[in-house]
């Protein structure tokens, strides 16, 4: 029997996303937003081939110039021979849940090359403005061959340091004069910067920004062997100052496979998609399982029983094999 005749429909999706065709690409990032059984077959398949590509997020307060200065990077990593993916996280339409496609928008100049993919993903409400579907949409493009995978998130404020739980270098993206004098500290984001780039540095006020990040940073508790988190001014528009940040990210890379830091990034990454596997068998059993799951609903509004007994005598219940339950894997 051929290979052909015995090679199902997602391992042969698997195949072209592997040899690199970007219409493929799309439609496995589709199944992964959808959240179909398709989808965990689909990641599975690719799964020992990624592990390689360099995520970078990109995230700050709105108005910082982060789709330009993405921008800016792909070309520069273009120019340096290097493959670039873009998961733009948008907000969710409040009418189809799709992502509203702000960023691919203002990415038009990118379209059509061969060596950069663009993406737009919905937050679908997710704290953080990430879904899980960001993380299972990183496997598949770094499967795909690229070498960098960039993650501009929605600039959403405090919650938006779920980025460090994905990204192995986060750039926090401040501005001057809109009006704080660092954005970046007012949104909480002053700690989870490996880089910080001051964009727009043509405009008044740039130096004063920097000076205030560099007393900022100064003052944090950081322990002696903690990477030194540099500074970079750019102007996003111009290319300006964009080269210099992409040389501290390589730095950054370099130092965290020297000092264990990467491997810590791969593990909590690892944890969180242990935790949402585990959370989806569950949760499916709880749904499907031969149990009465709406006695303990009832038993609980009736204060018969309480919240924690209740969940931990349906966890005893779910002694199943996990292949036995729909819906195989996190979505």
């Amino acid at each position: 029997m051929s290979q052909t005749a015995t090679t199902s429909p997602v391992a042969a999706l698997a195949d072209r996303i592997r040899a690199g065709s970007q219409v493929s690409l799309a439609r496995g990032l589709t199944l992964v937003e959808s959240r179909s059984d398709a989808a965990s077959e689909l990641l599975a398949e690719v799964w020992k081939d990624s592990g390689n590509a360099h995520v970078v997020g990109v995230t700050g307060p709105a108005g910082s110039g982060k789709s330009t200065l993405v921008t800016a990077m792909a070309n520069e990593y273009g120019r340096r021979g290097l493959k670039v993916a873009i998961l733009a996280v948008d907000p969710s339409s409040a009418y189809s849940g799709g992502a509203i496609l702000g960023d691919r928008i203002r990415m038009t100049e990118l379209a059509g090359r061969k060596d950069v993919f663009i993406r737009s993903m919905a937050s679908r409400g997710a704290t953080g403005g990430l879904s899980r579907a960001v993380l299972d949409g990183i496997v598949l493009l770094d499967a795909a061959g690229y070498d960098v995978v960039i993650l501009e998130t929605v600039g959403v404020g405090q919650a938006e340091v779920d980025v460090m739980c994905v990204a192995h270098t986060v750039f926090v993206v401040s501005v001057p004069g809109l009006g704080d004098d660092i954005q970046a500290i007012k949104a909480g984001l002053i700690e989870i910067a490996d880089i910080h780039v001051v964009n727009k540095s043509d405009r008044p006020g740039a130096d004063l920004t920097v000076k205030q990040l560099r007393e900022s940073l100064r003052l944090a508790h950081r322990r002696a062997h903690d990477w030194n988190v540099p500074i970079v001014k750019t102007t996003a528009g111009s290319g300006d100052g964009v080269a210099e940040l992409l040389d501290e990210a390589d730095k950054h890379r370099e130092w965290m496979t020297n000092n264990g830091a990467l491997r810590e990034v791969e593990r909590r990454n690892a944890v969180t998609r242990i935790r949402w596997a585990a959370q989806t068998l569950i949760g499916e059993h709880l749904r499907t399982g031969n149990y009465d799951f709406d006695t303990a609903v009832d038993a609980l509004i009736a204060r018969e029983e309480e919240p924690r007994r209740a969940a931990a005598r349906l966890l005893t219940a779910l002694a199943v094999n996990p292949n036995d339950i729909k819906g195989r894997g996190p979505q």
